[in-house]
């Protein structure tokens, strides 16, 4: 059973998607992917917001770009959270889309992270889940664990090749 859904309306949307998915992957959260049109298919759509919840989801990862109904046709079916991705695109560089998914009404949230972030997209969904869930939050430690540790590395490659920086 998925606990996090990430959807998507068009396969062109998967470089930034399958980002999330690899995150999630890396945390060992369970989830499901799909590509579903809001607006080339709004039956299908509504039938994967509205039964979300009873399949065993908790979070809906949703990315759009250009008109970005996609995170916020979730968020007005699906009663519990959803985590909007804007995606870049060829015309307004995401900007478009970041304003679509930002500016819902109110009683309709959509958590927003950045244009074209998927990963920070997968580990907020991670932190909602982490509330109620120890081993979730213990992956996530670990995780920010292995990204400090990653920094000092490259700190230390600087030390080893001759330039000085801050001793911590």
């Amino acid at each position: 059973m998925a606990i996090i859904e990430i959807v998507m309306g068009s396969d062109s949307d998967l470089k930034v998607m399958s980002k999330a998915a690899a995150t999630l992957e890396k945390l060992g959260l369970d989830f499901e992917m799909s590509i579903i049109s809001a607006h080339r298919e709004p039956d299908v759509f509504y039938d994967f917001a509205k039964n979300a919840k009873a399949r065993g989801v908790k979070v809906i990862i949703a990315g759009a770009g250009m008109a970005a109904h996609l995170p916020g046709m979730c968020a007005a079916i699906f009663p519990l959270p959803v985590i909007g991705i804007p995606l870049s695109g060829k015309n307004l560089e995401g900007v478009d889309a970041l304003y679509s998914i930002l500016q819902m009404p109110p009683g309709i949230p959509v958590a927003t992270v950045a244009i074209d972030g998927g990963v920070n997209a997968a580990i907020l969904a991670a932190r909602i889940l982490a509330v109620s869930d120890e081993e979730i939050a213990n992956r996530l430690d670990a995780y920010v664990l292995e990204m400090k540790e990653t920094i000092q590395g490259k700190d230390a490659k600087l030390k080893n090749v001759g330039y000085k920086s801050y001793d911590k």
